[in-house]
């Protein structure tokens, strides 16, 4: 009997102590720099030719959410997304994402009104992660639209810090981190976020600071899309960290969103090429690369630049990078604009930062100026 009490004692002292050391490993995982980066498969991009290097955390997005099961699935790309990237990077840290702009919100609304539909939701959710090799979980729900939603927000990202630290503790692994894309302010697309809730329950959050402005916003002038700072007084990267903060959300949970993409103009007058010019609409340049709603990726960008001669323009003032040739005119973010971000990441004490998206760069440049101002 006595034996049998001091195996026990031994084996619960043992238990203590491997959670002891999962919970240090992780909050000292957590506490580490992020630069990041989101892998969109649709972007027929290889995950095989990312330079996983220059990256400690990259996102595969996006896993659907059933509207019926409540349960998630993944592309194949996805699924092999971990193994693929570790073997070039074997410490880089893969989140899988979940939702994303294209997904349905009111999916996300109803999954998380209810118990047993989260339940549903953040089981498969770590299942899927763990199968497939990740080490963390990002929500993106593009938006909890209404002050219930906000309310089932946090019960849900309650629920599932709770239930990923009960499977840490049953499977003696590292607890999966726990993330969420959200918007530019707490309050720009919905009621305000759960900023208290958020700071208990999430490593840290991927403010989206871009899509500000677009060729099919009125009015119809050309704009910086992702401007660090606006002195007209609308909304900014710098404004909505300042919002996040102020709201009371810890800098050390901020992660600042970097585009590599732009917004091409078509000029009213190709004379008239600086910043609020009047334009008309989505620029019409054929062979360029640019979608329906205007936007262009950075290596497409460059294409662009080199093929017509564009004149490029860097604007210190919102930090943004424009370029013009003829009607064509594109807001962007070039070396000096992602180089003073980043620098404002350092001086605030946040995070880190992450690209929208990793395909989307022009031979690593952007990717490479990020990760050496980061240090």
């Amino acid at each position: 009997m006595q034996t049998s009490k001091v195996k026990m004692a031994t084996q619960t002292l043992t238990l203590i102590m491997l959670l002891l050391l999962s919970t240090t490993f992780h909050l000292s995982t957590a506490q580490n720099k992020v630069k990041g980066a989101y892998y969109f498969p649709e972007s027929e991009f290889p995950v095989t030719s990312i330079k996983a290097t220059l990256f400690t955390h990259l996102f595969c997005a996006f896993a659907a959410l059933n509207s019926t099961t409540n349960k998630i699935s993944i592309s194949s790309s996805c699924s092999s997304f971990t193994s693929t990237i570790r073997q070039s990077n074997p410490s880089i840290i893969t989140l899988l994402s979940i939702g994303g702009g294209s997904s349905n919100p009111s999916t996300f609304s109803s999954m998380a009104s209810q118990s047993s539909s989260r339940t549903s939701f953040i089981n498969s959710c770590i299942s899927t992660a763990r199968n497939n090799g990740y080490y963390g979980i990002d929500i993106d729900w593009e938006y909890p639209a209404s002050t219930t939603d906000m309310k089932n927000f946090c019960t849900l990202i309650t629920e599932c810090r709770a239930a990923i630290t009960k499977e840490a503790q049953s499977s003696g692994k590292t607890p999966l981190l726990l993330t969420s894309a959200v918007s530019a302010t707490p309050t720009l697309n919905s009621p305000s976020y759960p900023v208290s809730c958020i700071n208990t329950n999430m490593d840290f959050v991927n403010i989206m600071a871009y899509d500000f402005d677009a060729p099919s916003y009125t009015p119809q002038v050309t704009s910086a899309h992702a401007a660090l700072y606006n002195p007209s007084g609308g909304v900014s990267g710098s404004s909505g960290i300042t919002a996040w903060t102020t709201a009371g959300l810890q800098a050390s949970k901020i992660v600042l969103g970097l585009p590599f993409y732009g917004y091409a103009w078509q000029l009213q007058n190709p004379a008239n090429h600086g910043l609020g010019a009047p334009a008309n609409g989505v620029a019409t340049a054929t062979g360029v690369g640019i979608d329906t709603d205007g936007s262009i990726t950075f290596i497409d960008i460059k294409s662009f630049n080199s093929n017509s001669g564009a004149t490029t323009v860097y604007n210190s003032t919102y930090v943004v990078n424009y370029c013009y040739s003829g009607n064509t005119w594109i807001g962007y973010d070039d070396v000096d604009a992602i180089g003073a971000k980043v620098s404002y990441v350092k001086s605030k004490a946040l995070r880190g930062y992450f690209a929208w998206s990793v395909g989307g760069d022009y031979n690593w440049t952007l990717s490479q100026k990020a990760s050496t101002t980061l240090g």
